[in-house]
This record gives structure tokens, sequence and C-alpha cells, in this order.
């Protein structure tokens, strides 16, 4: 049987630490949640490659890097109310369940926001709600947030979003020009809004409304 603790311990290590990420929160983090468990059956073995692989419906778990890069971005210190948009396998929101107070995900296609409460529940996690919702208008009867992160890319900043964070709290998400994607940080002060862009990167389109299948709805 594979070894999945030390394919883990090698992820961390190799594709995350040896790649410049120094949160020790967020490698520890990742070196305990068991990422093949969030994968199909038949890819558990490729669960720690440096890649993104298929969960079905179209949609993606991302790579390991993308994964610790974004939580690091957060910068939780274990007190913050986060949403997540965009649940798909239920791993990201299992790694911000370990660094944050509660967790808000939202998944547009059903059968993704199935799967990823029974995965959750069988490792016990019970800081995480997972909502078979349009993640593009957020989660509102839960606002308040201190951060939200969004997995899927948006053409451009959704106001509404903004809108649903704590004084102070920042939104990251990915922002497509043209056939380039850029990661952005956005930070809430007030009324103002600063950015910080960091880097390319690649992401399924933010779609709205929910489905039962997955399919696109404008």
């Amino acid at each position: 049987m594979k070894d999945y603790a030390v394919a883990r311990r090698r992820m961390v290590r190799e594709q995350l630490a040896d790649a410049g990420l120094t949160d020790r929160r967020v490698l520890a983090a990742m070196e305990e949640v068991p990422r093949h468990l969030f994968v199909p059956k038949l890819l558990q073995h490729r669960a720690h490659q440096p890649s993104a692989l298929p969960i079905g419906h179209g949609q993606t778990i991302s790579k390991p890097f993308t994964v610790g890069l974004m939580t690091s971005l957060l910068e939780l210190q274990g007190h913050e109310h986060v949403l997540e948009v965009g649940t798909g396998s239920g791993y990201q929101a299992a790694i911000l369940a370990r660094l944050a107070r509660s967790v808000i995900s939202v998944e547009r296609v059903r059968p993704l926001a199935e799967q990823s409460r029974v995965t959750l529940a069988k490792l016990g996690v019970e800081n995480i709600n997972v909502l078979a919702h349009d993640g593009a208008e957020g989660a509102l009867d839960h606002a308040p947030y201190d951060a939200i992160m969004v997995t899927a890319c948006a053409p451009s900043l959704p106001t509404n979003l903004v809108s649903q964070l704590k004084d102070g709290g920042h939104l990251l998400i990915p922002i497509s020009k043209g056939s380039d994607q850029t990661l952005y940080r956005y930070r809430r002060q007030g009324d103002e809004v600063s950015i910080e862009e960091s880097v390319s990167c690649r992401f399924v389109p933010l779609l709205s409304g929910v489905t039962a299948e997955g399919e696109q709805r404008a």
C-alpha cells in the first residue's frame, strides 16, 4: 500500500518549502491533510504530483503549490471567519479549516458539494459549512468575512464579494485579461480597496447558477 504520509512530506518539502513558501502553519496543514482522499480513486497515485487533477464535472483540484501559495497569501492567524468560493473537492477548504476559526465554502455543482461534505465528515472536520450555492454571489447570510478566497477566474473584481469583507479584510481572486490570468489580493480599508498583483495562474472560470451536473450557466 502506498505510504501517503511520506508522499505528503515529500510534496511539502519539494514543491512548497523548496519553492520558497515559509508559512509554517500552512506547511504543517498541507502535511497533515490527506490530499489523496480528495481526488478520484483512479488518480490517488498521482495526488501528490505537481499538477492539477480532474475531479469531475469539468472541475479540478489545484496543484499543491497553488494551494499553498493562496493559503499563505490569506495570512491566517486562527481567529478568522473565511469564505471560499468554489469548494470543488473540498481539499482547499480542509486546509483553511486547520488555519481559521470557521469556513463557509460555496460550490455551484451540487454533486461536488455533496461529495466534499462526505469527505470532510469522514475526516472529522467540523468548522466548515459547505453550501450548494452560486459562489459568484458569495454567502451574504454568513457575512462579514475576515478573508475571502475565490478558486475560479473572474473577468473582473466582483464588487458584491468585496462588500462582504470586514473592514481590514482581504480577498484573493484570479482575474482574467484576455487569455492571461493573474492572481490578485484586494484589501478593504473602509470604502477604499487596495490592490496587490501576485502571480500568473490558471483556473477554471467563475460561473453563475447552481447546477446538478456542472453545465455552464450564464
